[in-house]
């Protein structure tokens, strides 16, 4: 599939015309929304959209035949399976907020990994754990470009911005005493691009061995994870939420001394922070609480809904709108809004036969991508949630 590069390039400078109207007016009561089942289409029982651009470029992943490997999707009108670098399993896991043809994401290659490690794609995102090396990858009409590591086998690309920069982690050559069983190598945040095969190594926070970066926006401000090697996904690997600016890692807290799970997800223009962070005295078990974060104001929790315990956020477009998840008695995809958490199930204009489980990802226009349950099939579907009219859209 061949991308009309000037058509992109003109749709995304007048779209920035439009965010710059939005980003100026205030928001008020929340949207209902219409919401479309993007279904299941890679074969398998399950898909998930965790992306949704400007330009409605939709991209996650879905379960191929039989639910034991998963291809990384766009869907972009109908659905694209976008392959893998040669093994069984890609993704696109993280928002990406490119609006000029560019996707990042993960997939594994043909090799296996000769020292056995699961590393962070198989154990957060892929259905099964292969031991094949698995890499970071851009794609653009149609290729999907490997990323280099910093001279280990894995590689993780998560966010990339309007300049085709990419935000992730790759391993180095150490072989770091902090790491948990089966992982051996140390890795460190990076940011790839925008030339071919540049990378750029983030020092993590202080004395921290190990660093992830999870978003960038197109300021290149960075954000992301400083901790210890562990298992290179989680909990002691993200000691401390951080972020990059000018190649300087600063520390942008935590809930009154929370040591694990302290994790920035997404970072708008206007340099505004959400993710998720573990709750005081839950030592390293998985304990997480949505927050949002600015220059000027420390974290601020973004509660779990009524009768929930927990909620994690994932998304936030440049009016500071946040979207995730509320869990604990169920889960519930969420949208916060003027202070205020909604359950985006609540938001629906009409009936649906979707349960709206988790909202990934929400562009400037308040579109919500994310995944739920069809309660009619009983399989999990991505799908996308628009708002009701323009007045809803634009306030």
């Amino acid at each position: 599939m061949r991308l009309p590069h000037l058509t992109l390039i003109t749709a995304a400078l007048l779209m920035g015309v439009a965010v710059a109207a939005l980003a100026e007016e205030p928001a008020h009561k929340p949207p209902q929304y219409y919401v479309f089942n993007l279904g299941s289409p890679g074969g398998g029982t399950a898909a998930a959209a965790a992306s949704i651009n400007n330009l409605n470029w939709i991209a996650g992943a879905a379960n191929q035949p039989g639910d034991t490997s998963q291809h990384a999707e766009l869907w972009l009108g109908a659905p694209f399976d976008l392959g893998t670098l040669g093994g069984p399993n890609s993704a696109i896991a993280w928002p990406n907020k490119n609006d000029r043809g560019e996707l990042a994401g993960i997939a594994e290659t043909a090799d296996l990994n000769p020292l056995g490690e699961a590393w962070s794609c198989a154990l957060a995102n892929f259905p099964t754990i292969t031991n094949h090396i698995c890499l970071g990858f851009t794609w653009r009409d149609g290729v999907m470009t490997p990323l280099p590591t910093l001279g280990g086998y894995d590689g993780y690309a998560a966010g990339i911005n309007n300049l085709g920069q990419v935000a992730g982690w790759a391993e180095n050559t150490v072989h770091d005493p902090t790491c948990n069983a089966p992982q051996v190598l140390q890795f460190e945040a990076v940011v790839w691009g925008p030339e071919p095969n540049q990378v750029t190594e983030l020092s993590p926070l202080g004395q921290d061995p190990d660093s992830a970066a999870t978003a960038i926006n197109d300021q290149g401000e960075v954000v992301g994870i400083s901790g210890i090697c562990s298992n290179a996904v989680g909990g002691e690997t993200a000691r401390h939420a951080v972020r990059w600016e000018h190649g300087h890692v600063f520390d942008i807290g935590n809930f009154d001394g929370g040591i694990a799970w302290n994790t920035p997800t997404a970072i708008n223009n206007a340099g505004q922070v959400v993710g998720f962070a573990n709750l005081p005295n839950s030592g390293t078990g998985f304990n997480p609480v949505g927050f949002i974060w600015s220059r000027g104001h420390q974290i601020q929790q973004l509660h779990p809904l009524a009768g929930d315990s927990n909620s994690w956020a994932w998304g936030i477009n440049i009016r500071g709108q946040a979207v995730g998840q509320s869990f604990g008695s169920g889960a519930r995809a969420f949208l916060y809004q003027d202070g205020v958490m909604y359950d985006l199930n609540g938001l629906l204009a009409s009936p649906s036969s979707l349960q709206l489980l988790l909202a990934n990802d929400i562009n400037d226009r308040g579109e919500i991508a994310g995944f739920a349950r069809d309660l009619k099939t009983g399989n999990q579907v991505a799908f996308l949630a628009i708002p009701v009219g323009d007045d809803d859209v634009r306030r």
